[in-house]
């Protein structure tokens, strides 16, 4: 796996986590930022071929109240594992 497929997968990883810590459905997070619920899906999925522009995370993490930076980070946590 590549650096960039290993930092997409631990990005969908975090989202996921923080969303369920939120206690929140894809589905409602989703309507919150206006997408799909397949695309949230995805992007938990680490789908590379799924749009996520950084608009979009960065409202990501405003509704899951995490920092961009922390969301971001490089190095990879086991606390997001699933």
């Amino acid at each position: 796996m590549s650096e960039i497929e290993e930092f997409i997968r631990e990005l969908g990883l975090r989202i996921s986590f923080c969303r369920k810590e939120r206690g929140l459905t894809q589905k409602e997070l989703a309507q919150r930022l206006g997408v799909s619920r397949t695309h949230i899906s995805n992007i938990e999925a680490s789908q590379m071929h799924t749009s996520l522009s950084m608009a979009l995370l960065l409202r990501i993490c405003l509704e899951l109240q995490i920092r961009p930076e922390d969301m971001m980070r490089l190095e990879a946590s086991e606390r997001f594992v699933s």
